[in-house]
């Protein structure tokens, strides 16, 4: 069972860096000429498209962190250790599989950001489940593309994302990355 968990958890490592990479990039500072709303303020039905806190800076800073993880996994297959973590060989699409764990795992979180605003939750208002699955959802609906993984991997994200998720949240949130500690 821990095997499975490890390697699991090893597979979606790009996703659950680019999740958290707009925090990061932006208490950092990070292309602060990219933090421009990716709706562009523009509202439907009186309420905004995705929020103000959904920004290109934000888009591209997952995928360069899912990049740049896929990146290090290639480099470290190699490794008998690493090699025995892997689900599948990551010397062979590296920067497809990076950038679409990177790009689904974002889009996955704006997509679900559209539905929040069209029932009515603000930006940063908790919504349970859907705030901690969008963005895996979105990284096996891309990279699904290059990896078809088994089921029992993907029950194992789900489940293990539904823990890990929100003890992240309060680690941003105590350590001043995150506003909320959701």
């Amino acid at each position: 069972m821990w095997d499975l968990i490890i390697k699991s958890f090893y597979l979606v490592l790009p996703a659950y860096l680019a999740n958290m990479s707009p925090v990061i990039f932006a208490k950092l500072k990070l292309f602060k000429f990219l933090a421009r709303p990716i709706d562009g303020g523009k509202k439907m039905s009186g309420a905004d498209i995705f929020g103000s806190s959904k920004t290109w800076r934000g888009l591209l800073a997952g995928v360069i962190l899912g990049v740049l993880v896929a990146s290090l996994q290639a480099g470290l297959y190699n490794y008998d250790f690493f090699y025995n973590l892997s689900l599948f060989n990551y010397q062979v699409n590296f920067l497809i599989f990076g950038f679409l764990a990177g790009l689904g795992a974002i889009l996955g979180d704006l997509i679900k950001s559209f539905f929040k605003r069209r029932i009515g939750i603000k930006s940063g208002g908790s919504w349970p489940i859907f705030d901690q699955l969008d963005f895996i959802v979105g990284f096996f609906i891309f990279t699904y593309l290059i990896y078809q993984p088994p089921i029992q991997i993907v029950a194992t994200v789900l489940m293990m994302t539904l823990i890990l998720h929100p003890v992240t949240n309060i680690i941003g949130y105590l350590t001043g990355f995150k506003k909320v500690w959701w």
